[in-house]
């Protein structure tokens, strides 16, 4: 079963070196300004797996076909995005589409480099997104939720539970935190999953840092540990020269 994962971040801080990188093409664009992406990026990857060999031998398979990831450069998001700033509909179009999220962080320090806002700061940076994610999705429940007024008022079973989690998930944005945050009982996932709001995907974040730096990390990257740390959910921090 395909996995298709979403490359995303600020302008300008190596989502498409790292498309690059994990494709082991050159078919993503990169360079030093803002927006060089604009249509996504899609490549795909074979997942190795050592099982695959030993089952072939015993159904004595002809050709052995790996499971395969998607990955999905994304154009740069900034401030606004949500309110359609930048390629900010574009970005968050695509981003639906996608299982997961690697979030790309800029870890190094370099002039030669721009930055978007003018500083290096990778907390900040990931709080500019996450915040855009949020409130995409504050707005999509406020529409949901007017359109199924109705529907409530009359009993509907499931319109009743749609409404009882969303406004669980609003609950968890106004606080300020993701919607992935929000425990779901087994009987709600289906209907969890349907609402396919933009934070309740998993996030990988990937800091990249400087070359002499990749095997340990920086403060940059510390940081950006103990930010995933304190969201209490499954981040995963990857050091990693892009």
């Amino acid at each position: 079963m395909g996995f298709k994962m979403g490359i995303v971040g600020l302008p300008n801080v190596g989502k498409s070196t790292l498309f690059n990188a994990l494709t082991r093409t050159a078919a993503a664009q990169a360079a030093n300004f803002p927006f060089c992406t604009i249509e996504p990026n899609v490549g795909e990857v074979a997942v190795p797996d050592a099982r695959l060999d030993t089952l072939a031998k015993i159904a004595a398979s002809k050709s052995i076909i790996p499971a395969r990831m998607t990955f999905v450069d994304i154009a740069g998001l900034v401030k606004g995005a949500s309110k359609g700033e930048g390629l900010g509909n574009q970005f968050l179009a695509n981003i639906r589409e996608v299982d997961a999220i690697a979030h790309v962080l800029r870890c190094f320090e370099d002039g030669d480099v721009t930055h978007v806002e003018g500083r290096v700061d990778p907390v900040a940076d990931a709080e500019t997104i996450d915040t855009e994610l949020m409130l995409a999705d504050m707005e999509s429940i406020e529409k949901r939720l007017q359109n199924i007024v109705r529907k409530v008022r009359g009993g509907d079973k499931e319109a009743v539970q749609q409404e009882r989690l969303m406004r669980l998930a609003m609950a968890a944005l106004e606080e300020g935190n993701p919607a992935r945050v929000v425990e779901v009982d087994e009987d709600d996932l289906k209907a969890w999953n349907m609402l396919q709001l933009l934070t309740t995907k998993p996030v990988l974040y990937v800091c990249n840092v400087g070359e002499s730096e990749a095997a340990e990390g920086n403060a940059h990257s510390v940081k950006v540990a103990e930010m995933a740390s304190a969201q209490g959910n499954s981040h995963v921090i990857i050091s990693a020269q892009i």
